[in-house]
């Protein structure tokens, strides 16, 4: 079969290896599509793992049926979850999945930019997920992404009514943007330093859109009752956009760091400023756990997350170099989607 080997941003080769076959309990799904994401082009995070197959954002069909199996068949439309939690251990117990051992060292094989992947028991077992006759493979792609934004605004505790502030609108933050009108909230206001990112906010759902440079806070006083940010979800690694996110949340809000930084990156913060009095929160998220999977499909269905609508470049397996490159630059594209099987 084919897969698009990464040894770096730069250098993607479509290359052969074997078909996997799958065991007992496991499944092999024909990849139909996956999704480039964000964190497939952070360098720093997958150069000392090269070569490898990436791809996390997968949609496919099942063509072989391990030993075994009786909930799933041949031809069952599916979206896989690459990374899922024991369920037992202290962390899953307390309700923090996403940080599980087990999740983190579980995947498919090889990953999702090939023509099939073998899903192994584990997976099977939790992070497999039947699509609706409704639902889109492409569409499939982006129930990964949305239950990582799920689960971090529930970290987060977003209520209805909420002023939200989301700096960065590549495709976390606009998926952020309608995750967060999707849970009712307030207003939604957000920010990047592309006119091209400002226009795509506005159209799935921000209320007030605001190049990077302005006055903020100012600006989201405007829309808020002349209150800064209950919330500020930052999704971009800039370390100035965390600065800009302490300076516009209000008091007993929460920043929610949604994008890592590059490593190295010490950020100074104020404890008297910020915290002391102002019992301000700031907290992260990594991830999505079975649940947050199951709830992302079900807004997908339902029409509450518009994804098809985001979707800017559709390329067969032979082009993934050519996704690759246009999600790294980040300009001229919104979200990239493989075609595995063109």
């Amino acid at each position: 079969m084919r897969v698009a080997m990464y040894y770096s941003n730069n250098n993607i080769r479509i290359e052969e290896m074997p078909t996997p076959e799958p065991g007992p309990g496991e499944l092999l799904v024909r990849i139909e599509a996956s999704g480039i994401c964000g964190s497939d082009v952070m360098e720093w995070y997958r150069l000392h793992k090269v070569p490898l197959v990436l791809g996390h954002e997968l949609a496919g069909v099942v063509v072989a049926v391990g030993e075994g199996i009786e909930q799933y068949k041949k031809g069952d439309r599916v979206t896989v979850a690459h990374h899922v939690p024991c369920n037992t251990c202290h962390y899953c117990l307390s309700g923090h999945h996403t940080v599980c051992n087990t999740l983190r060292r579980t995947n498919i094989v090889p990953g999702g930019f090939a023509e099939y992947a073998r899903i192994p028991a584990i997976n099977v077992d939790r992070g497999m997920f039947l699509l609706p006759p409704e639902v889109s493979f492409e569409e499939a792609t982006f129930v990964e992404p949305v239950a990582c934004v799920l689960r971090a605004q529930r970290l987060a505790r977003v209520q209805p009514g909420q002023c939200i502030f989301v700096i960065g609108s590549g495709i976390a933050g606009l998926l952020h943007v309608q995750v967060a009108r999707a849970l009712g909230a307030g207003c939604v206001v957000a920010a990047d330093i592309l006119d091209y990112r400002l226009k795509a906010a506005e159209r799935f759902g921000a209320d007030k859109t605001v190049p990077a440079g302005e006055d903020v806070p100012a600006v989201v006083r405007q829309v808020n009752e002349g209150r800064l940010a209950d919330l500020v979800i930052v999704c971009t690694g800039a370390a100035s956009a965390i600065t800009q996110a302490v300076q516009s949340v209000e008091r007993g809000g929460t920043v929610l760091l949604f994008a890592p930084t590059d490593p190295g990156v010490i950020i100074p913060v104020s404890v008297n400023d910020l915290f002391w009095r102002n019992e301000v929160t700031l907290t992260t998220s990594y991830a999505g756990s079975p649940a947050d999977h199951m709830m992302a499909l079900k807004l997908i269905q339902a029409g509450r997350v518009r994804v098809r609508e985001m979707i800017t470049h559709r390329l067969p397996l032979a082009e993934t170099a050519l996704g690759f490159q246009l999600v790294s630059s980040g300009k001229d594209s919104l979200k990239v989607i493989i075609e595995c099987q063109k």
